[in-house]
């Protein structure tokens, strides 16, 4: 492995009141890799997750972004890492079309080209012909595409995603396996918290937890 790695666990390590949430983690991923993160439940994925985010403190160790603590106070962080790990907050009264949008257009202004990003990741996640619907007139599954669909329409570094396979069918979870792997061919460093196989089976490689 050559270069910089865009996030690394060095030793990473989360206790709380004697009960070992991550036990010490070390690995490093390049721009552009797809890596996962398994193991059973329990085990840290989540933990290790958030402590990307800075919404976890570590005990020892390190968990880095470009070289520097991940603290999500920081916008220059903000702006390398975009995450699906813990639920995204949804705007009753927007359409899911004027969400992804809205999200599209904080990150890059009111471009030529932020109308077609939007619609873009909204057609890709086959949303479409959802896209004048209410976030409570879709099922889980379409929220949780819809969900992808927020965080995958901004620039970022690194995507974090935690269980994204969450409420999707067999097809879907092969959709999402397919748009990540193609993202990260653009240069995009994916970490994925998952059990599920098509995902596992997509990666670069993978951090064994547990």
């Amino acid at each position: 492995m050559t270069g910089v790695p865009v996030i690394a666990a060095a030793g990473a390590t989360v206790a709380l009141g004697g009960t070992t949430l991550l036990a010490p983690t070390t690995f490093a991923v390049m721009p552009g890799e797809f890596w996962c993160v398994t193991g059973g439940n329990g085990s840290g994925k989540t933990t290790l997750m958030r402590a990307f985010l800075g919404s976890r403190s570590l005990t020892a160790g390190s968990c880095s972004v470009r070289g520097e603590p991940a603290d999500m106070a920081r916008p220059s962080h903000r702006r390398l890492v975009a995450s699906l790990v813990d639920p995204i907050p949804f705007a009753r009264d927007m359409t899911l079309r004027e969400q992804v949008t809205l999200v599209a257009a904080s990150w890059y202004g009111n471009a030529p080209d932020t109308a077609e990003r939007a619609e873009g990741i909204i057609e890709r996640l086959g949303l479409s012909p959802l896209g004048e619907r209410f976030p409570h007139q879709v099922s889980s599954g379409q929220l949780q595409l819809f969900s992808l669909a927020l965080t995958l329409v901004r620039p970022a570094d690194v995507v974090l995603l935690d269980e994204p396979e969450r409420h999707l069918d067999s097809d879907r979870v092969e959709l999402v396996a397919a748009l990540l792997t193609e993202r990260a061919k653009q240069g995009t460093a994916f970490l994925v918290a998952t059990h599920e196989a098509a995902l596992v089976e997509a990666r670069d490689s993978r951090v064994e937890l547990g």
